[in-house]
């Protein structure tokens, strides 16, 4: 799929552009589910755009499912809470696990020993991650397989409704907001099974790191919490090769050599990309050309532009 990742659009100034680059013509279909009860105040982007726009109002969508069908909706709220717990227990290993690979490189600083138990400390924390994400996998293609929620009779119709919609359109947008909601509701419909090649795909903060192939939530500096990125679980796959990070001057410290490089070789199966204020990156697969702006996080503690193939 041909696209393009963008960070924040406070500035609303290259939405617009993005769309002329990828070179569609026809409406644009929105997707705001990650906006909750507000999808539907989308009047700012559809002007930043310049296109004609549809919102497919996928979280208003959802509610309708849940309303209608109160078995999935029973199987659906049970998923979701063991999801939550699941999450928190893996946090809390984490953690633990986090701060003593902290201690560890501090008393290791300067010694022959410190590259091997940074390296050690790293797998230690990538173990973790791996084993979360292999079981919320599991519990979602279980739920999926207890629910069938494509062959449910309400959602069957809501993605027809959905499928002559896009037929419609040449591109798709989707906005931020709650990453685990906008993940959801996408899946809910089986959304990326209802894209083609015809489409292109513009995604922004939350919308860039649902699209991924994992999706990382990150604040390094949070109101409360111990500040450590965390696997939320697989994404939808539509670009591959790069951890999207928006916002990186509210949610990374950049200028730490030690919790980039960290950042980076942890997630080392991607390039760790930042996005800013009106950044943006065109993409076509695993492939990204014409960055404005985005820097790429270095193993080494650096970070750089120039990173596109």
């Amino acid at each position: 799929m041909r696209g393009a990742l963008l960070g924040p659009q406070q500035l609303k100034q290259s939405l617009g552009a993005v769309v002329r680059a990828l070179g569609r013509e026809g409406p644009v279909a929105l997707i705001t589910a990650g906006w909750q009860e507000r999808e539907d105040q989308d009047e700012e982007l559809a002007a930043q755009l310049g296109r004609s726009v549809i919102n497919l109002r996928l979280y208003e969508r959802g509610e309708q499912v849940l309303a209608a069908d109160p078995e999935y909706a029973r199987a659906h709220r049970a998923r979701q809470d063991q999801l939550r717990q699941i999450q928190e227990f893996y946090k809390l290993r984490l953690e633990r696990t986090f701060d003593a690979a902290l201690d560890i490189a501090r008393k290791a600083a300067g010694t022959d020993l410190e590259a091997e138990e940074v390296r050690l400390s790293l797998e230690h924390i990538r173990r973790i991650d791996a084993e979360h994400l292999e079981r919320v996998t599991a519990l979602r293609e279980a739920y999926e397989l207890q629910t069938r929620p494509l062959l449910r009779p309400v959602i069957v119709r809501h993605r027809a409704e959905l499928k002559k919609i896009l037929s419609s359109v040449g591109v798709v947008a989707i906005a931020g907001g709650h990453v685990a909601v906008l993940l959801n509701r996408l899946r809910m419909f089986g959304f990326h099974e209802l894209l083609t090649d015809e489409h292109a795909l513009i995604a922004w903060s939350g919308g860039a790191m649902v699209t991924s192939e994992r999706v990382i939530l990150f604040h390094e500096s949070p109101p409360e919490g111990a500040g450590i990125s965390e696997v939320l679980e697989a994404g939808l796959g539509f670009h591959r090769g790069v951890v999207p990070l928006p916002n990186p001057k509210l949610r990374l410290k950049l200028d730490d050599p030690l919790r980039v490089g960290w950042l980076s070789r942890r997630y080392s199966h991607s390039k760790c990309v930042a996005f800013d204020q009106g950044d943006f990156v065109l993409f076509d697969g695993d492939r990204f050309f014409g960055a404005e702006g985005t820097l790429l996080l270095k193993q080494d503690g650096t970070v750089g532009t120039g990173w596109t193939s």
